[in-house]
């Protein structure tokens, strides 16, 4: 398969229209970048070149690197640390190195090669409890999990530790309800076009996670807006999605539609994890070059309309055969996050156990209770932490949502 192309090549002509010369895009406004950007185009142009280079200027000069955990650096002069969240690196730890969980790409050698070396927007079925966590440890792999974002609901905010970790890393939060997310999201996305180091953007263009219940009432909507039955996933909510690519339209060099399954018709969880159950993750990765979905905002959601009815045909093919069409690729799992745990456990643990037994040794019932209610505390935090994640606790979001127009 052919890193562009969809699985129902015959019918794109109507749905994927030819895209315009790079020089007829435009940003609204409210997006407009900095001048320091010139646009990506894969078209006679290396996208492996740091933007500004493609037009014969002069680079912006590069500060040393100093290396990090996740294979990226701190650039000197630009005040941000690119070196990945804690929380994600720990969660990437265990899922790679405490359960061994496999991870499988289905994809091309031309899309593999490109990975970390441009900015994208990736569009991810949003159908199991771990799917960011398979998401992270891509990232990782590829060495952009310290310079990856994602649009996330802002509940997410008020989580201990992964939820304000996110608020010092750039992620953009919304509440899900456009007319009071649309100069939030427009602001964080502006941030994002001038990002220094190449940085990959998730986005759940269902905006919940799949559930029966939502996708009865998605699919009725749909049927409502005479739009294509979905067998597998919601309904996607465009706004969102052509919003980001409005936006980052000059930065960005291509969309990744990233298809996830499990095999063995398994459901993980981060329980699972925890436990150090062993998984074996699928995705289908495609790449899209930024040109090719159309500039027109109704024309970009029925892009991205088509984009799921072909997602949907992807888990048919799963479904029947266990694999998903396209080559094979594992790329191996790097130790950094591995000696990170290592290193933060030597650090903390050890005088972590000569504190607790001091509080035993001494005796005293106050210090005992206290050291006791923290402990408790903290264990509250991890439990509402993986609570998030849970499939059955999900939000409410999208039972009844979807019966507004968007």
């Amino acid at each position: 398969m052919r890193a562009s192309q969809s699985p129902h090549q015959e019918t794109d002509d109507a749905v994927f229209p030819a895209s315009p010369e790079p020089s007829q895009a435009r940003r609204s406004p409210a997006c407009k970048q900095s001048s320091r950007h010139e646009p990506l185009h894969t078209s006679g142009k290396s996208v492996f070149s740091r933007p500004g280079r493609s037009q014969g200027k002069r680079p912006r000069e590069e500060a040393p690197r100093t290396p990090g955990w996740g294979g990226q650096g701190l650039k000197a002069g630009t005040g941000t640390s690119h070196m990945p969240a804690p929380m994600g690196s720990e969660l990437v730890m265990l899922l790679e190195w405490w359960s061994c969980t496999e991870c499988t790409l289905f994809t091309d050698q031309a899309t593999v090669e490109r990975f970390g070396k441009e900015h994208a927007v990736i569009i991810l079925n949003h159908n199991f409890e771990i799917d960011f966590l398979c998401g992270w440890t891509m990232c990782e792999r590829f060495g952009v999990l310290g310079s990856s974002k994602v649009l996330a609901k802002k509940e997410l905010l008020y989580v201990p530790l992964i939820g304000w970790t996110w608020y010092f890393l750039e992620i953009v939060f919304c509440k899900r309800k456009w007319e009071e997310d649309r100069d939030t999201v427009v602001e964080g996305l502006r941030r994002l076009s001038d990002y220094p180091e190449y940085m990959w953007f998730l986005l759940y263009c269902e905006g919940t996670r799949f559930t029966e219940t939502k996708h009865r009432v998605s699919m009725e909507v749909a049927a409502a807006k005479g739009l294509p039955v979905l067998k597998y996933h919601l309904l996607p909510r465009t706004k969102g999605f052509t919003t980001a690519v409005k936006c980052l339209r000059g930065t960005v060099a291509a969309v990744y539609d990233v298809t996830l399954n499990f095999r063995g018709n398994k459901n993980p969880s981060l329980l699972g994890i925890l436990y150090g159950k062993k998984y074996e993750a699928d995705m289908c990765v495609r790449r899209f070059p930024l040109e090719d979905i159309p500039l027109d905002e109704k024309e970009a959601a029925q892009w991205l309309h088509k984009l799921y009815q072909e997602k949907d045909a992807l888990q048919e093919i799963y479904n029947q055969k266990g694999m998903f069409p396209g080559e094979q690729f594992k790329p191996a799992r790097r130790p950094w996050t591995l000696l990170n745990f290592l290193s933060w456990a030597t650090i903390l643990l050890s005088p972590l156990f000569s504190f607790v037994l001091g509080v035993f040794a001494s005796g005293s019932p106050l210090l005992i209770l206290t050291f006791l209610g923290f402990v408790g505390a903290a264990s509250f935090g991890v439990r509402r932490l993986i609570g998030v994640t849970e499939i059955e606790k999900g939000s409410s979001y999208g039972n009844q949502e979807f019966k507004k127009k968007e």
